[in-house]
């Protein structure tokens, strides 16, 4: 498809930040986005034009019932002056499984790479290049149509939008975090959305988060439906490390979202780099090892944070349990550096990692 540019004159654009120290994460926005519409069963009109509102009529199906979903990807600028989107081809196959999900269309991968091409080449500024700092990327799809009634709209708008970030928490990595254990809170339940990247998933997370901050914790680990098994937190998957060193993922149902952290650090195992794993976590098991010094580390995986570690556990009855010696444990810094290293160009990447953006205008 041919995409088409509507760009702001040059002095009418907004110029980056002179500083990139405090560029907090998701606040700040480039000049341009890109749009493309679907109706009539097929997607038309892409096009870069200035960010800006978005026109929608009051019974766009999207603020009635919901149907919407986004996804986050990073790009980062090398030594080279080059910018490149780590692994944004997986970012695009888990928006296509999110839309089957919500009875959305999808998106051929090379027209989604497409776009994130065209729009990051015309704000190459904007790519930070401070440590733990990226162009975030925020993919999105919504029902446009007007029209009432439960059903599937037949029109919707994609977009991509950009923003410079730096670490997703205070202190980036270097911040170990609490969750909270709660029975009181579910995230999804089987045979829901919960495996696709939603924005009601993320609606229904606030209260439990709110109240998680009110406890003295930063987010939940939600627990399966049943209270037994450990499943994932609000903004990311969980991990915890072994004392033989092995990551260990909670195994992915329809419940959890597969994170393109999660997965890239899986294959990292199946290439020896690191040791890794999927399997079901008893909450039990889980509390009685981490409580036993047999689970030596903890934290979540996500693109956002990247690896966010965690020191401890809070319960609902009080109870505060702590991870190893309640410090960042050396496995997860190990993997932090080296995953950091392929994202910025430091070390090599897993051949098809890297997607470079190209120089056309």
């Amino acid at each position: 498809m041919q995409i088409e540019y509507q760009l702001l004159p040059e002095s009418e654009r907004k110029t980056p930040p002179a500083s990139e120290d405090n560029l907090g994460f998701g606040m700040l926005r480039t000049n341009h986005m890109f749009l493309m519409n679907y109706s009539d069963g097929e997607w038309r009109s892409p096009r870069i034009v200035p960010y800006g509102p978005i026109s929608l009529m009051p019974g766009a199906m999207c603020l009635h019932y919901g149907q919407t979903l986004f996804e986050g990807i990073k790009a980062f600028r090398h030594d080279d002056g080059e910018i490149y989107i780590f692994r944004p081809d997986k970012n695009a196959e888990r928006s296509n499984v999110s839309a089957q999900t919500l009875c959305m269309p999808t998106i051929p991968v090379e027209l989604y790479l497409e776009a994130l091409d065209r729009l990051i080449d015309i704000e190459r500024d904007w790519c930070p290049s401070i440590p733990e700092s990226s162009l975030y990327i925020r993919p999105f799809m919504f029902a446009s149509q007007d029209a009432l009634g439960v059903r599937p709209s037949k029109e919707y708008i994609f977009c991509i939008m950009l923003s410079p970030s730096g670490p997703y928490y205070k202190g980036g990595f270097s911040n170990a975090i609490r969750l909270l254990v709660s029975k009181k809170f579910h995230r999804a339940v089987s045979g829901g959305t919960g495996a696709a990247k939603a924005g009601g998933n993320y609606a229904a997370s606030l209260r439990p988060a709110e109240y998680a901050y009110s406890q003295g914790a930063s987010q939940v680990l939600y627990l399966s439906a049943d209270n037994s098994q450990i499943e994932e937190a609000g903004a990311m998957n969980h991990f915890h490390v072994r004392k033989d060193g092995t990551f260990v993922i909670p195994a992915f149902t329809d419940t959890i979202l597969r994170s393109v952290t999660s997965l890239s650090v899986l294959e990292l195992g199946q290439m020896g780099k690191i040791k890794s794993r999927t399997e079901t976590i008893a909450l039990d098991s889980f509390l009685a090892d981490v409580a036993s010094g047999e689970i030596i580390e903890a934290g979540g995986f996500g693109t956002a944070a990247v690896i966010s570690p965690v020191n401890e556990y809070l319960l609902d009855d009080g109870t505060i349990i702590k991870v190893g010696k309640g410090t960042i444990g050396e496995h997860s810094r190990a993997l932090y550096e080296m995953y950091s290293a392929f994202q910025t160009g430091k070390m090599p990447a897993p051949e098809g990692w890297l997607h470079k953006v190209e120089r056309r205008r």
